[in-house]
């Protein structure tokens, strides 16, 4: 890892040059620390900022103007390996962004001198700096059976209000905010260039002139979050209708057999099935190519947000007020029913699917075909 001579100096007096991040673990997770970084490297722009990630993730950082250099790790390595990587690199101060002890401890066995995260138990041990808990967060607690009959047999419910000063990127800006970092969000931004487009472009065959709607129908947390496949399906049929575009399949390895069957479904030349094909930079490059994004909440929801492309996203299970993409909030394009167990969190939904299935694919299409007709 190149080395620079550039120091900055942080609120507290303490000179650092370099700063390390210890990333998250998750895609969307990953998009949301974003803000966060983006002020750091704003109060210390003379700095070197190394993010450690997990090798499925280490090229999104390349895609930030804010990152320096990105150490690397598979799941599979040992916890002394990766300390031993970070003992190498001759850090001077870490921001911790999980929670989780091991992450701590890392940084701790790794030799980092300075170690900022939020104060939890069985890792404030290895913290040099314990940031308490930020105090407007709202713990994405899962809703029990039982809760979820109790809440849908009272027709008097009242919907919990959750506020935007509650959202997952304030969590990791409180933690820069220590160091006397802006607190204020900015968007989370991925640079593509476009090189990268036409990378992509020339790959998989695409038409230079063609408008593209792209269609994620996956989501690796869980089929609670997925909306059903036949509703995609319906949703591409009306939009057919209306303008015409050229779809994009995108998903992981897992989401595979559902691209094929809405592929198998939805018989037409105008279709590229993309899943499993793509890196995660090509992947940000196709959602960039995109006019707009049909995607559950997921990962690729929050890059599509952070490469400017226009999305529409039904929302069951989760909360967009937690979790939502982009900064501000994007609100257009946000689809949520109005059901009193929604959002309960859990992976599989426990009763009828009803928040998802409350949202119908014709109010879908008609989001995609505001965004399209006035593009």
């Amino acid at each position: 890892m190149a080395e620079t001579k550039k120091s900055t100096r942080t609120s507290k007096g303490v000179k650092e040059k370099q700063i390390l991040i210890r990333g998250v673990n998750w895609l969307g997770d990953a998009v949301m620390t974003l803000p966060a970084i983006t002020r750091l490297k704003e109060k210390f722009p003379d700095s070197v900022v190394t993010v450690l990630a997990p090798s499925k993730l280490s090229s999104l950082y390349s895609l930030s103007s804010s990152v320096s250099n990105v150490l690397s790790f598979d799941p599979s390595e040992g916890l002394f390996t990766v300390a031993g990587r970070l003992r190498k690199a001759s850090l001077e101060l870490g921001i911790i962004f999980p929670n989780s002890p091991r992450s701590a401890l890392e940084l701790f066995l790794g030799g980092v001198p300075k170690r900022i995260g939020y104060s939890r138990r069985w890792r404030s041990l290895f913290l040099t700096s314990k940031v308490p808990p930020y105090g407007k967060e709202i713990a994405m607690r899962k809703r029990s059976r039982a809760e979820i009959k109790e809440l849908i047999s009272n027709p008097l419910y009242s919907r919990q209000h959750i506020p935007f000063s509650a959202h997952q990127i304030h969590h990791y800006l409180q933690l820069v905010a220590f160091l006397g970092c802006d607190s204020e969000p900015a968007p989370p931004r991925l640079n593509i260039l476009g090189k990268s487009v036409f990378e992509f472009r020339e790959k998989f065959g695409l038409e230079k002139n063609a408008r593209f709607v792209g269609v994620n129908p996956g989501a690796e947390y869980g089929p609670a979050k997925r909306w059903p496949r036949e509703k995609f399906i319906e949703a591409m049929k009306y939009v057919d209708l209306g303008v015409d575009v050229h779809w994009l399949l995108f998903g992981g390895s897992g989401d595979i057999d559902t691209c094929q069957m809405i592929k198998a479904q939805f018989p037409s030349s105008s279709l590229t099935d993309l899943s499993g094909r793509t890196s995660l930079v090509e992947l940000c490059a196709g959602l960039k190519v995109c006019d707009a994004v049909l995607t559950n909440d997921t990962g690729p929801m929050h890059l599509a947000s952070a490469v400017g492309t226009p999305i529409v996203v039904p929302f069951g299970s989760t909360s967009p007020e937690l979790t939502g993409p982009g900064w501000p909030p994007v609100k257009e394009g946000i689809l949520k029913a109005d059901v009193p167990c929604s959002p309960c969190f859990l992976k599989v939904c426990p009763i009828d699917f009803r928040c998802m299935q409350a949202i119908s694919s014709r109010l879908v299409a008609d989001k995609l075909l505001n965004i399209l007709l006035l593009k």
